[in-house]
């Protein structure tokens, strides 16, 4: 009798200790802010904000910021992580030291399901955009906010996979209305047609941006504190905020969103971040057909 009381004891703390049927364990997120041109200050709110609400939203954060080689040295003998640490205190006020860094190529990218560029500059060399570009086609989640466009400009590889370069925006930040061109993809939660907005608007340069590769998942529909002059117009008027696309077996997001650190904070955006990083990671479904002429 005594076996069998021992038996069932240890069978029930066996149970007691097993993951609940069903549970998921949360995906494992990079976050990007390698910033070799313009530092936003955002990055920093960015990089709190995502480890604080990432986990409550399914995905465990690591964040690397700085993604080229640490002990590089230049012509004074000061270090690339040396010369980097310094720009990037700047606006951020924070330092970065070895445990910062991180190389992005086929072997880190497997301790990864999704990454998220919060970028400018040339964050990743040639061949190590092959293998983040390999690593999507073979179902990887790529996402990018605000100046993930700004970023790579010579690597039309990257351009296309990313979806737009960044061309200008107006001085300051622009008040908008939201258009809502697929209400139904994942991330337009958080935003209806017509929400007012204010953030850097991007304004993003006529190739590789297409709407015969992209599918729109918000424009601007409206200006509504800003006119734009005649460097800054689209001949076409097409101003996307946010897109989604495939690469093979992988899923690409883009966010324009990010630029004002109270953007970080605002329960609409981080909706429409987690809500883009759900789909770009398969959890939710979403439409990525491409959207093809503006409506």
């Amino acid at each position: 009798m005594r076996k069998v009381l021992f038996a069932l004891a240890a069978c029930a703390l066996a149970l007691c200790a097993a993951p609940a049927q069903g549970a998921e364990k949360n995906k494992r997120l990079l976050l990007v802010t390698h910033s070799g041109g313009f530092v936003h200050g955002s990055v920093a709110t960015a990089e709190e904000v995502l480890k604080e609400v990432g986990p409550k939203n399914g995905f465990d954060v690591t964040c690397w910021r700085f993604t080229a080689d640490p002990d590089a040295k230049d012509k004074s003998g000061k270090t690339a992580l040396q010369a980097y640490s310094d720009k990037f205190r700047g606006p951020t006020k924070l330092p970065v030291e070895k445990e910062h860094c991180g190389r992005i190529n086929k072997e880190t990218l497997k301790n990864f399901d999704a990454v998220l560029f919060f970028t400018t500059g040339n964050p990743l060399t040639k061949d190590e955009l092959a293998d983040l570009r390999e690593w999507v086609k073979a179902g990887g989640a790529l996402a990018g906010t605000h100046c993930a466009t700004d970023t790579l400009y010579g690597e039309s590889v990257y351009g296309d996979l990313i979806g737009a370069y960044f061309k200008t925006h107006p001085a300051g930040l622009q008040k908008i209305k939201i258009k809502v061109e697929d209400p139904k993809h994942p991330a337009a939660t958080g935003f209806a047609d017509g929400t007012e907005y204010q953030d850097e608007m991007y304004i993003f340069r006529d190739a590789p941006y297409s709407r015969e590769r992209l599918h729109i998942i918000l424009s601007i529909g409206e200006w509504t504190n800003t006119k734009l002059n005649a460097n800054q117009e689209r001949k076409d008027g097409d101003y996307a905020i946010s897109w989604c696309r495939e690469e093979g077996k992988g899923r690409v997001f883009y966010t324009a969103f990010g630029h004002d650190p109270k953007v970080w904070k605002d329960p609409k955006f981080q909706q429409h971040l987690f809500g883009g990083l759900k789909y770009a990671t398969g959890e939710l479904k979403g439409d990525a057909t491409p959207s093809g002429k503006k409506p």
